[in-house]
């Protein structure tokens, strides 16, 4: 298992379009994608579980991969949140 832990940057948080995005990205690994923010764990993969954390600016949540592509998909989900988050 990889983990990559995120502060959010974006000043709107993590909001519809960027969720969507996150969420198409993620739904292209194979291996299983979690978010977590405090002791909140969803599944990258589904819409209302990435907009059913609430993240917002300054906020961590910390993203986990888990199986055969977890470490491409870790480089990858990271650098989209870098750059859209």
């Amino acid at each position: 298992m990889k983990e990559f832990s995120y502060v959010i940057t974006d000043e709107l948080g993590i909001h519809a379009r960027p969720a969507g995005l996150f969420v198409k990205e993620a739904s292209s690994c194979e291996c299983d994608v979690k978010i977590a923010k405090g002791d909140k764990e969803v599944d990258a993969k589904r819409i209302l579980g990435v907009m059913g954390l609430g993240a917002k600016q300054g906020e961590e949540i910390v993203l986990k991969c888990d199986g055969a592509d977890e470490d491409a998909a870790i480089e990858k989900l990271a650098a989209f949140l870098k750059e859209n988050l």
